[in-house]
């Protein structure tokens, strides 16, 4: 099929020389370029180049992202390994995700896209090669894949399906060559609602199916009814006739709308320092164009007094080292930014797209740019300088005046937080924003619920961050920094110190934010 694919077939099961790296248990991810061939034939040059360009301007920057190694590149595709399967997969939705970007503007025919495979195996990996099952069994798993999808093994998806906040339809076990046993293989499904809609349309065809067999049989009964001579079985047989012609009564509509028209509920609207809007009649589409755009609900906005803080911790590299800084006076976001707030951005034209989720539920899949794009929208419809915190500002309001591992001390206590393990019942999406206990400073949801963008550029250490509490937008600026953790994380992410950060134009499902003022 390819460079790549001839490369690999075969050659990894024969024994490296001796002396070779002894094996590890790794996630091996292996890409391919999608009619290849026919896009060299096209124009050999022109796809050279922007291979390479994407080889070094995406698919390399992603591996190191997320912490894995690139093994090589071999013309029209690439294998790379990973200690974490959950970061193999992450680093695979955002390398598809930036491609489809990247083709949006060009013509179908010459698109580059990769199908990428993603295998949980004990290799042996070598400093510049990798051999095993396992690299063969990825290998295959892409070469079923559609361009653009992202297909995983059993094995990847038994690590990772209560870790990655995406949707998974299986494939069921397939057959693959030079490989004993059938291998399970499921396609990720990016966008945690996609699977709701791959369901939705198998569900879809059943209810079209039996629609039509209702419509026969109801067919054949007025056949049926038509056909008898007026009189006494006519009149019986005419009873039940009457019954389903009746029963789509004008009463059931309105309730049916009435129910799901979203309220507004007191913890949101007691969020806004301004009178609320009248609830909605319906759906925003059937406004007119002559209707003016409401107000912006203000987030309620909680004032911080400035003051001196030791940022970071010692329990990850990525928090060290700890360091002094200073920070001015400023108000931040008493909860995060809620699905109503945000789709009053959206329904503006000012945010791309309308947030699904409950009213007071914090906003989620946002990506960096998204969040910049609302506090631009807030601070022009206001008039205020509304922006993102900065990540020295974040931890700062987030400790509360505390410096202990949690805002209410050094043990994890149930029911202080939104996270897998911190007490609450496990959830398909976040609770609503002031759930769980505010820190000393009036904050809600300062750890769990949602990740929080903040404003900085990413750095992997605190080395040469500034001590003014200024943001960070120094450096390489393709991915920011995330805090908070949330309700699919483990309790170690909701420590105030704890950080992380993602590709900042890629949306992903339990990102969100919260907005901060200037003094």
């Amino acid at each position: 099929m390819g460079e790549i694919r001839n490369f690999r077939s075969g050659n990894h099961n024969e024994p490296p020389p001796h002396g070779a790296m002894p094996r590890r248990l790794a996630a091996i991810i292996v890409g391919d370029i999608a009619s290849y061939s026919r896009l060299m034939q096209a124009d050999e040059e022109g796809t050279h180049v922007r291979v390479k360009r994407i080889e070094r301007d995406l698919i390399e920057p992603s591996i190191v992202e997320h912490h894995g190694t690139l093994v090589k590149t071999t013309g029209d595709g690439f294998i790379a390994i990973f200690d974490s399967p959950v970061e193999a997969v992450r680093c695979s939705i955002v390398i598809q995700q930036n491609l489809v970007g990247r083709n949006a503007s060009i013509p179908k025919d010459s698109r580059i896209e990769y199908r990428i495979g993603v295998n949980l195996g004990d290799v042996i990996v070598e400093p510049d090669d990798v051999y095993g099952d396992g690299v063969n069994i990825a290998t295959r798993i892409e070469g079923i894949a559609e361009p653009g999808q992202v297909y995983i093994s059993g094995a990847i998806y038994e690590q990772i399906k209560h870790k990655v906040v995406c949707g998974y339809e299986s494939l069921g076990d397939r057959k693959v060559k030079n490989i004993t046993d059938p291998v399970r293989i499921y396609r990720v499904l990016p966008d945690a609602d996609a699977v709701g809609r791959t369901r939705g349309r198998r569900e879809n065809t059943l209810i079209f199916l039996l629609g039509i067999t209702l419509l026969v049989i109801a067919s054949g009964v007025l056949w049926y009814l038509l056909a008898q001579p007026p009189g006494k079985t006519g009149e019986q047989a005419a009873a039940p006739a009457v019954a389903p012609a009746a029963s789509p009564s004008p009463q059931p509509p309105p309730r049916e709308a009435a129910a799901q028209t979203p309220s507004p509920t007191p913890s949101v609207a007691s969020a806004s320092p301004s009178p609320a809007p009248a609830p909605n009649q319906g759906s925003s589409q059937t406004q007119t164009p002559s209707q003016a755009a409401p107000p912006p609900r203000e987030p309620e906005m909680i004032a911080i007094r400035g003051g001196s803080f030791a940022m970071g911790s010692n329990e990850d590299p990525t928090e060290r080292p700890v360091h002094q800084v200073a920070i001015k006076p400023f108000s931040i976001g008493k909860y995060p930014v809620t699905v109503q707030e945000w789709n009053e951005c959206a329904a503006a034209k000012a945010c791309d797209f309308t947030a699904v989720g409950k009213d007071d539920a914090p906003v989620s899949n946002v990506s960096w740019t998204d969040a910049h794009q609302y506090v631009a929208y807030l601070a022009q419809a206001t008039k205020k300088p509304y922006r993102l915190p900065s990540e020295a500002e974040w931890e700062y309001a987030a400790r509360g005046g505390t410096q202990t591992k949690y805002w209410w001390g050094d043990k994890l206590q149930p029911s202080m937080a939104g996270c897998k393990d911190c007490g609450d019942l496990a959830a398909e999406q976040p609770a609503k924003v002031g759930s769980f206990k505010p820190n000393p400073f009036g904050l809600y949801d300062m750890g769990g619920g949602v990740d929080q963008w903040v404003e900085d550029c990413w750095h992997r250490t605190y080395q040469g961050a500034p001590a003014d509490g200024s943001a960070w937008n120094s450096g390489d600026c393709a991915s920011h920094v995330l805090r908070s953790g949330s309700w699919k994380n483990d309790s170690r992410y909701v420590r105030p110190s704890n950080r992380d950060g993602y590709d900042t134009n890629v949306r992903y499902p339990t990102h969100g934010f919260r907005v901060a003022l200037g003094p």
